[in-house]
């Protein structure tokens, strides 16, 4: 067996990382494992083993002929047999098997807006999804929504994981602020989805003469909301406690290093960014979507969306109970070991990809 992911970016995101994670993990299973960077390359690049076959695109356009020919060469030449389309890269996949490809398509939904799939736009993934021989979903909703509403009614939930944490000699950036004061972090690309604006708000609502820092990872990827979210920060009369530090390719020593991991999303598939957090011994604090709760699994403490107020209250009471705090972040570190490994995961993978 012979696997290509199929991946339009490699800047940090969930599909993203998903897509390295199983290329990397992979390679004990399958003869070959391969992935092909359709669109724009990032930093996530430099996280794929070197075993792992590599092949990017520039991709200019959703019809370069150029891009195409290359990667049906790739296909042919390295007698891949299945091609796992990650999001929307699942378009240049199925015009490979329209012009005759003879791999099997499998398609991976990280649909991060589980919550409002009533205003999902499919016209053209559903005529595509009759060439899908297998579909994979992060979460329930999802799923449900895939059987429902698509042409291919092989589908299968597949949790995230987080790979074993190695030591790649990278040296990890230091959190700024105070070195005593308590490190609340956030890990999320500034999109709206993700909603740093209802954390900035909850953020302020604490006493100012707390010791208490707030710390920001994740891509501006130069729109008007994350332009919002700087703008928020700068002007913010705790400014001084606010730290954004963009995209960084090493996640797990940035979290090592805090006290809190917080995901204020109003939308969530699988988050990853919650997993992260279990993986470096973190308490968390999210809001109830996706699936959030079922992640956290009450090693956690769940908050309303979109309710400064109940984040707010939901730091505070972590604060007051640094006992409990730490009691519940070594459970929930168990937790995600346990049931979100690569290995289990990848498990059952393979079994779908064997599967008729």
């Amino acid at each position: 067996m012979r696997v290509l992911q199929l991946i339009d970016s490699l800047r940090p995101g969930g599909a993203e990382k998903m897509a390295v994670n199983i290329a990397n993990g992979l390679l004990p299973y399958v003869e070959g494992s391969y992935l092909c960077c359709t669109r724009r390359e990032g930093m996530l690049k430099a996280q794929l083993k070197p075993e792992v076959g590599y092949v990017f695109l520039n991709k200019r356009s959703s019809l370069d002929p150029r891009a195409i020919l290359k990667l049906r060469l790739y296909i042919k030449e390295n007698n891949i047999t299945i091609v796992h389309a990650h999001s929307t890269s699942y378009f240049l996949a199925g015009l490979l098997k329209l012009s005759g490809g003879s791999f099997k398509l499998i398609w991976h939904d990280h649909y991060g807006e589980s919550e409002f799939l009533e205003k999902r736009e499919f016209k053209v993934l559903k005529r595509f999804s009759r060439l899908f021989a297998g579909i994979i979903s992060v979460n329930t909703a999802l799923k449900n929504w895939a059987v429902e509403e698509l042409q291919c009614k092989n589908v299968i939930e597949l949790k995230n994981f987080i790979p074993k944490v190695e030591n790649t000699g990278l040296v990890a950036i230091k959190l700024k602020g105070s070195s005593t004061a308590f490190k609340i972090i956030c890990v999320a690309n500034l999109r709206p989805q993700k909603d740093h604006l209802n954390l900035l708000r909850a953020f302020e609502l604490l006493d100012k003469n707390l010791a208490v820092s707030l710390h920001l990872i994740g891509e501006d990827p130069g729109t008007d909301y994350s332009a919002s979210v700087l703008k928020e920060i700068e002007s913010s009369p705790v400014s001084h406690k606010i730290h954004y530090y963009g995209s960084q390719p090493e996640i797990i020593p940035l979290l090592q290093q805090a006290d809190l991991g917080v995901l204020p999303s109003r939308s969530e598939g699988l988050a990853l960014a919650l997993l992260e957090y279990g993986i470096a011994g973190l308490p968390v604090l999210c809001t109830n979507v996706g699936q959030c709760a079922a992640v956290i699994n009450n090693y956690g403490k769940i908050v309303g969306k979109e309710n400064s107020k109940m984040l707010y209250q939901g730091i505070s009471a972590y604060l007051d109970d640094r006992l409990k705090m730490k009691k519940e972040a070594k459970l929930f570190q168990q937790e995600v070991k346990k049931n979100y490994s690569e290995k289990g995961v990848l498990k059952k993978y393979m079994n779908f990809l064997e599967s008729d």
